[in-house]
């Protein structure tokens, strides 16, 4: 693993610790030796992340699409901006990047990058881990949500068990230097789901 991609709010959040979280995440890349490609903004938790890794000296990549680049929000003393045209054309280009994701606490923009990436992933287009940093219990109506879905036989527990969670970015790097793509048999998966024999 070389870079990690983070996903999180351009907002500070309604509570000091969002940030805390996202210097610590920082500073355990850094110590690592881990990249960060992140949404390329100076503004929220996503600056304090990535002012704490190239504080650290570790490297950092942003990807922004121009219509936000010249809201004046990018943070313009990386030394590895990208500017790209769409929204679509950054999380393509997020994805080619990195070799696993996080999602800090974040908003809409947060939530659609990761659920884009899980989607990916079940669908077989990257075998990279993807996981919650659920700094005070932010994401646990979420992690209910989804073992619901599970529950109820609309996501498979294998594709499920693709996002890993911890309330600490070092246990949670710890699960990704462990993570091994699930096997599931999609065949009878779907025969199952269809109440077929």
């Amino acid at each position: 693993m070389q870079r990690i991609c983070v996903f999180c709010g351009s907002s500070p959040g309604a509570r000091p610790e969002y940030g805390e979280a996202a210097r610590q995440l920082g500073e355990a890349l850094a110590e690592r030796h881990l990249g960060l490609v992140y949404g390329g903004a100076s503004v929220g938790i996503m600056g304090q992340l990535a002012r704490t890794v190239l504080d650290a000296g570790g490297e950092v990549i942003g990807v922004i699409p121009e219509a936000l680049a010249t809201r004046e929000i990018a943070l313009t003393a990386l030394p590895d901006l990208r500017i790209v045209g769409s929204m679509h054309e950054r999380k393509a280009l997020m994805v080619e990047l990195a070799d696993g994701f996080i999602a800090l606490p974040g908003g809409l923009g947060t939530l659609d990058e990761l659920f884009e990436v899980l989607t990916w992933a079940q669908l077989g287009l990257h075998h990279k881990p993807c996981g919650l940093l659920n700094t005070c219990a932010y994401y646990d109506g979420l992690i209910r949500f989804l073992d619901h879905g599970v529950e109820q036989s609309f996501v498979h527990e294998c594709y499920r068990s693709v996002l890993r969670v911890d309330s600490s970015p070092e246990g949670l790097l710890d699960q990704f230097a462990d993570y091994r793509v699930p096997e599931v048999d999609k065949a009878a998966w779907v025969q199952r789901m269809n109440g077929s024999r």
